[in-house]
């Protein structure tokens, strides 16, 4: 296992990429054309206490992101939040233009005492591993790129009292246009993001096949969306967009629809058929059925009756 490397410090990635020290010690935007990696980048692995937002092309390597992979072979956008493990491998995709674009490095020290402090950890799409990275038109492109250099552009001059504001102003405006761009992405691959809903459908419909649920439990969110091979919160975010509903409930659609099921077909107890669709507690059972039908599940088998 290769070290882990901790980068505390925007400076820290500066050292790495040996390139000159940042102008500001909290926020950096670096033209990813003069990066110059050390020869055993490959072996090395960091873990980042800072915002990353990149938009970058003909990048030479894999960007390895938890265990997800992507390759730059396009242009794409890119949001990678504090906390996360990065590592690079070689890219047999590899072509020979140059490397391009630039890297928004931002700690969350710069947020301070800012609205986006708290309401950057709202936008999902941080959440969303590389491989689920944002596509651009190049009028879209060139939008994020006028407002990563008003970014600069401000923390260049002369620091005052409205500095930071009118840099959070500038960030704030860049997230909610990447917001905007990944809805326009899930409504442009439809037809993607339906045999999504059509392999969550069947993946659903075997879990609950089984008689008895007791020992496996009730699928998570997190177990649905490692079977669709996409990141829990890029596969809500999508369910959404296509559905109006998260991926939770779709889950708790289906559990009512087979709880519909015994509750009309067998004799078997309210108990019994919370544990059979794997439920621990029978009470949490009736309560997810009153919350989505409005009645009990004693109320609902009794129309059948």
């Amino acid at each position: 296992m290769n070290e882990l490397k901790h980068f505390q410090r925007v400076g820290d990635y500066h050292k790495m990429a040996n390139i000159p020290a940042p102008e500001h010690p909290l926020i950096s935007l670096v033209d990813y054309s003069s990066v110059q990696y050390p020869e055993d980048i490959e072996s090395i692995r960091w873990k980042q206490d800072y915002y990353t937002i990149g938009l970058k092309r003909n990048i030479p390597y894999k960007l390895f992101y938890g265990q997800q992979q992507y390759d730059f072979d396009e242009g794409v956008m890119t949001f990678i939040a504090p906390g996360q493990v990065m590592s690079l491998g070689t890219n047999p995709n590899l072509n020979s233009k140059e490397p391009s674009g630039w890297l928004l490095l931002i700690h969350p020290d710069f947020l301070w005492n800012s609205g986006l402090a708290k309401q950057i950890k709202q936008y999902e799409f941080f959440g969303y591993t590389v491989n689920e990275a944002l596509f651009l038109s190049e009028k879209e492109e060139n939008m994020m790129l006028d407002l990563m250099e008003n970014i600069r552009r401000e923390y260049q001059s002369n620091i005052d009292k409205f500095s930071q504001k009118i840099v959070v102003s500038q960030l704030e405006l860049l997230l909610n246009y990447a917001e905007r761009f990944y809805e326009r992405q899930f409504i442009t691959r439809n037809i993607t993001n339906h045999e999504v809903l059509g392999k969550l459908e069947t993946l659903l419909t075997e879990y609950f096949k089984e008689e008895s649920l007791i020992d496996k439990g009730l699928p998570s969110v997190q177990f649905v969306a490692e079977n669709l091979n996409l990141s829990a919160n890029y596969l809500s975010s999508m369910l959404k967009s296509l559905t109006g509903q998260s991926t939770q409930q779709h889950i708790q659609n289906k559990v009512i629809e087979k709880a519909k099921e015994q509750l009309s077909a067998t004799t078997n107890s309210v108990s019994e058929i919370a544990y059979n669709l794997g439920f621990e507690h029978p009470a949490s059972f009736t309560k997810l059925f009153k919350s989505k039908t409005e009645m009990s599940p004693m109320e609902f088998r009794k129309t059948y009756n």
